[in-house]
């Protein structure tokens, strides 16, 4: 049965004519309007002073209040406005401007975010820019912007990362039987399992004390924070796999993006991709240095078959890529030059 409303009478009208003025008056108080106005971005992310996410922040603010467009940033580091899952959502939500965020932490959100966690991806430092600064890299941008209402500005990264081990490893059927500590997602228990490891969950927390236990032999890490968390100090030997580089997304809410007008969209853009660059440089010399601090302070580098491993790996690996819907995806960035 259709229901017909009744019609409205004066005084209603005269009350919603009120509240709409009411609601418009505090839409432009707030930078909402038609038109953009003046306004600062919150920008969170959970890095300390001297991490390449703090200063990569600050050269993205820098570059943008340089462009003359009436924006200007607030940074909020060290995980002031909460974990990266929570600041992602804040984006969301519209309560939060901009972040730097670690692509495993959204895949509840965006199954294409799930292709960053497919171990041996990139064939080396190389490619690795290429896929991120090209076409592959703002057509995965541009999906998981779609799947999540999160723009992906820019891409930050640049941690190469390695196997942290309390025993030797000589060869790779020294990472047979290996309690692995890594994070559980599907495609990196695949590989890792493929290889003879036994990949084992733990709490971040726990890492140190497990290793000095026993209960776990390794971890998969960065050199910075192998270095930081001093997990050499009772985990030696470092693998040097390389089975990854770090790609973290440079983002911001959908709905601040709608805010800003046609220059400050181009501004925006334009300080994020030289910002994102720079921190990826920023971040790949700290990786470097600190590895050259890890040998000094005792750890052993193990130079591992890398080539072999991805042999090892690689039908499996396709079996759960094509279950997740990134083949084609995959070969994109496998192919990218």
């Amino acid at each position: 049965m259709t229901h017909t409303p009744k019609p409205l009478s004066r005084t209603s009208i005269a009350r919603l004519g009120h509240g709409l003025l009411v609601g418009a008056t505090l839409f432009a108080g707030l930078g909402l309007g038609a038109s953009a106005q003046a306004f600062d971005l919150r920008f969170g992310h959970g890095g300390t002073e001297d991490t390449a996410y703090h200063l990569g922040a600050t050269r993205f603010k820098e570059l943008l209040e340089q462009a003359d467009t009436d924006l200007g940033v607030q940074i909020m580091g060290n995980s002031v406005l909460g974990h990266e899952t929570e600041m992602f959502e804040q984006q969301m939500a519209g309560a939060l401007d901009m972040s730097i965020i670690n692509p495993g932490l959204i895949t509840d959100f965006s199954d294409t975010a799930n292709v960053f966690s497919i171990p041996f991806l990139y064939r080396d430092q190389e490619h690795w820019q290429t896929v991120l600064d090209g076409e592959v890299g703002r057509e995965i941008a541009d999906q998981i912007t779609a799947e999540t209402g999160v723009k992906v500005l820019a891409f930050f990264g640049g941690g190469k990362r390695q196997i942290v081990s309390s025993r030797a490893l000589d060869s790779l059927e020294d990472l047979e039987g290996m309690k692995l500590r890594t994070n559980p997602t599907k495609p990196l228990i695949t590989a890792w399992s493929a290889l003879g490891t036994e990949p084992t969950v733990m709490a971040w927390k726990e890492i140190y004390t497990g290793l000095q236990l026993g209960a776990i032999d390794g971890l998969l890490n960065e050199a910075e924070w192998i270095h930081r968390m001093r997990f050499h100090e009772v985990a030696p030997h470092i693998g040097l796999s390389e089975h990854d580089i770090t790609v973290r997304l440079l983002t911001m809410s959908e709905m601040t993006w709608d805010r800003l007008d046609e220059a400050q969209q181009e501004a925006v853009m334009d300080a994020a991709y030289q910002a994102a660059s720079y921190a990826r440089g920023v971040q790949l010399d700290q990786d470097s240095e600190a590895l050259d601090l890890l040998v000094e302070e005792g750890a052993t580098l193990h130079e591992l078959d890398r080539e072999k491993m991805q042999e090892i790996v690689s039908e499996p690996l396709a079996e759960v890529i094509e279950e997740m819907g990134l083949t084609e995806l995959h070969q994109m960035i496998v192919n990218a030059e």
